[in-house]
């Protein structure tokens, strides 16, 4: 790898793993809901691990389809760059404009999605009182800490 795509490659893995993150925490929140004790951790409802009340479980769920469903259309943007990219990437010869355009496709797919995922959050942190905020603050911290893009992973021993 040269020294000139150096960065956009750490940015694009950055992005990455930042937008999958998101994508985790969207997924575990259209968990159905399981019974009391029984529920794994990949199985989390974040509903009833906030210990929502009725009222702000009603309140959430309207918030709920139109953010999964612009998330879920971003991602598929996202990921059909992502696949032009890799073939720009491995076509002969590699057309370094492609690329970069590519690459700051995907860039701004990318912060439009963290825009989206940033208003979510303050729209449902407005909703929580002081406890669960706290508990979807360390909820968030912990899944930053466990997860890895799947670059990361492809290129572990």
């Amino acid at each position: 790898m040269n020294r000139r795509s150096a960065p956009a490659w750490l940015l694009a893995v950055s992005l990455a793993l930042n937008a999958g993150i998101v994508v985790a925490v969207a997924l575990h929140q259209l968990q159905p809901p399981t019974q009391a004790g029984a529920a794994r951790p990949s199985a989390l409802n974040l509903p009833d691990y906030l210990e929502l009340t009725p009222e702000q479980r009603q309140r959430w769920q309207q918030l709920e389809p139109a953010f999964l469903s612009d998330l879920a259309a971003n991602w598929g943007d996202i990921r059909r760059h992502r696949e032009a990219l890799v073939r720009h990437i491995f076509a002969d010869p590699p057309q370094r404009a492609a690329i970069d355009a590519e690459q700051a496709r995907i860039a701004a797919l990318q912060d439009a999605q963290q825009q989206r995922v940033i208003a979510q959050l303050l729209a449902e942190r407005a909703l929580l009182d002081e406890g669960q905020r706290a508990r979807l603050m360390a909820l968030l911290f912990r899944r930053y800490a466990q997860e890895s893009s799947q670059e990361e992973l492809l290129h572990r021993d």
